[in-house]
């Protein structure tokens, strides 16, 4: 089952014959992923890695069946991309562009709310479901085939994370990259929901960072609602206040922001927190193995 995306996802790819989504496309067709052909305007009606290339995302929904969308477009048109997908009825978009305006994605994710569109990103390193379907950019081996659920706001430690539960003798189900915007399409909380319920995930690893609220808004829904074991980290522990550090939604603004603060609101809602990520995989495998 898996949440979000499996090997029956039929994908789309949103700025497909540039640099970035060339690439990135003949990566997910090797890993496996039905990639169903691409948009780029003023190339519809051409062929490009063997896909169908389409001028809009409406075209491409008619001809293919497409129900997920993959966004490799410059931050000055994703927003714009981000809606045409959802108007033209895509239920998943994976939007993996940076530096996205704020005031685009207010607009975006405003137009999102009367939709059946879910957006994961934008500056997110997407979802993968181990040994099924790729819809990003991280690096497919590191993925083993198991039971454990990922969510996380950092892309490297998603990876991380995954190799972690690997080397610990397990595997990754879902591993999604929300990303580190002030605004993005799905939070913390909505993803470990979605773990939660998944017959397919035993235990969920969680990771987040300094900056806005998520993690403690995913910390208080798990208290009322914790049904399996789950693993914090919290990056940027030494990160100095009001200073932005990589993510653009990164910046300690008030008293909860800190990894201090987060960590321990994380440990009173029952999650079993880790200081280094290093500590992710043991401390998983000795949560299963109870």
């Amino acid at each position: 089952m898996s949440i979000l995306i499996n090997k029956n996802s039929k994908v789309l790819v949103q700025g497909f014959t540039g640099s970035e989504g060339t690439f990135h496309a003949s990566q997910m067709i090797e890993y496996g992923t039905n990639v169903v052909g691409g948009v780029t305007p003023g190339k519809g009606g051409t062929l490009h890695l063997e896909r169908p290339v389409f001028n809009t995302v409406e075209d491409a929904v008619k001809q293919t069946g497409a129900n997920v969308s993959i966004i490799f477009v410059p931050p000055a048109f994703a927003a714009d991309a981000i809606m045409e997908a959802a108007n033209a009825g895509i239920e998943l978009v994976v939007c993996i562009t940076e530096g996205i305006p704020v005031q685009d994605m207010v607009k975006a994710k405003h137009y999102l709310a009367g939709t059946k569109t879910r957006l994961i990103g934008p500056n997110c390193p997407g979802v993968i479901t181990a040994d099924a379907c790729k819809v990003g950019i991280m690096p497919g081996f590191v993925f083993k085939k198991g039971r454990i659920g990922i969510v996380s706001k950092s892309g490297t430690l998603t990876y991380e994370a995954a190799d972690q539960v690997a080397k610990a003798g397990l595997g990754v189900s879902t591993a999604v990259g929300i990303g580190g915007d002030p605004i993005i399409g799905t939070t913390t909380r909505e993803v470990l929901e979605l773990f939660m319920n998944d017959p397919e995930t035993d235990a969920v690893v969680m990771i987040g960072e300094i900056g806005g609220g998520m993690e403690a808004e995913a910390a208080r829904w798990y208290k009322e609602n914790a049904k399996k074991p789950l693993v914090g980290f919290i990056a940027g522990q030494t990160a100095p206040p009001g200073r932005r550090m990589g993510h653009a939604g990164a910046i300690i603004g008030g008293a909860e922001d800190t990894a201090a603060a987060k960590m321990k609101i994380m440990s009173e809602c029952g999650i079993n927190v880790v200081d280094s990520p290093a500590d992710i995989g043991k401390t998983m495998a000795a949560l299963i193995k109870k």
